[in-house]
């Protein structure tokens, strides 16, 4: 199989330990470095990004995924416009309707039902990609509203901004086929009630689903968005089964089912290889965003997929 394209997550501790990593996802040859966009919780993500941008010179970066439902679309439109003129034409576009309550909370906001958010969303990345297209916005929605908005300065070097859009509700999906470059599908299902963390939905039957509805929404197109993986567990161990058990328990789901999915990586560095053969063979998926933790397991697992794809183009 082809190397697949992977990206990696993180978060700055030190000014230090942030351009040693910068620098070491840029030299290991990942497609770019994404920070997460939870304010309050973690550091600015476009500030963070900014940083990377100065110690690296082919790495793309974004916001994974910037929460739709309390950025304004201007205001994240100049941050996107900027990350992308510092760092030379290597910024991203991310977008979820968001999840945590206590963001909304946080900002005397009512946190909106699903439908809501979805919307919020759908009128945020339109008008954020108008913005970065050098279009002057004007919308007077329940979800959005701008008058007469414009990026005068800076305006993004790549023209498009490459647009990632995050979510498993069928209505976004669907428009995220017909309108994004990437889907970003991360296994998590509904909010719990701590407000943070969610059920998983791991099951091949849901990908299936969600991935037949982003079908329909891409027909028509010339091509339809690239499907992302968020990996949420790597264990490189000769005991995939044992493995399996013990995070099926933790994410109540099943062994079989914590094997097969795109969001754990289980098993020996040949066993997850070959996984991952299967992913791009069932349901199209042909990027992965790891996490920070994980980076050592996963070097190893894509060094043995490119030397598989090398053997295999020699022979």
């Amino acid at each position: 199989m082809p190397t697949p394209v992977v990206l990696v997550q993180a978060q700055p501790r030190c000014a230090a330990t942030w351009s040693a990593l910068a620098r070491r996802v840029e030299a290991a040859g990942y497609e770019a470095l994404l920070a997460a966009d939870h304010p309050g919780a973690v550091a600015s993500p476009f500030v963070a990004l900014a940083a990377a941008a100065a110690v690296t010179g082919r790495l793309g970066l974004g916001s994974y995924v910037s929460h739709a439902g309390i950025r304004e679309p201007l205001l994240l439109a100049s941050d996107v416009a900027t990350l992308d003129v510092v760092s030379g034409g290597r910024a991203r576009l991310g977008l979820g309707a968001g999840h945590t309550p206590a963001e909304w909370a946080m900002l005397g906001r009512r946190r909106p039902d699903v439908a809501g958010r979805v919307r919020r969303l759908v009128a945020v990345a339109e008008a954020c990609r108008a913005l970065l297209a050098g279009e002057t916005v004007t919308v007077d929605g329940p979800e959005v509203r701008a008058h007469g908005a414009r990026l005068t300065a800076p305006l993004p070097v790549q023209q498009p901004v490459p647009f990632t859009c995050g979510g498993g509700n069928s209505a976004l999906l669907r428009w995220a086929g017909a309108h994004a470059d990437v889907v970003a599908l991360s296994g998590l299902g509904r909010t719990l009630p701590d407000g943070h963390s969610h059920q998983v939905r791991w099951n091949g039957e849901d990908i299936d689903r969600q991935v037949a509805l982003v079908e329909q929404g891409a027909a028509g197109r010339a091509s339809a968005p690239v499907r992302e993986a968020l990996v949420q567990i790597v264990e490189v161990t000769d005991d995939a089964e044992g493995a399996a058990h013990r995070i099926a328990g933790r994410v109540d789901t099943t062994a079989a089912e914590v094997l097969a999915s795109p969001y754990a990586w289980i098993g020996t560095v040949r066993e997850i290889a070959a996984a991952l053969a299967a992913h791009e063979r069932r349901w199209g998926i042909t990027r992965y965003v790891v996490r920070e933790p994980h980076l050592d397991a996963v070097d190893d697992v894509l060094a043995q997929v490119a030397h598989a794809a090398g053997h295999g183009a020699r022979r």
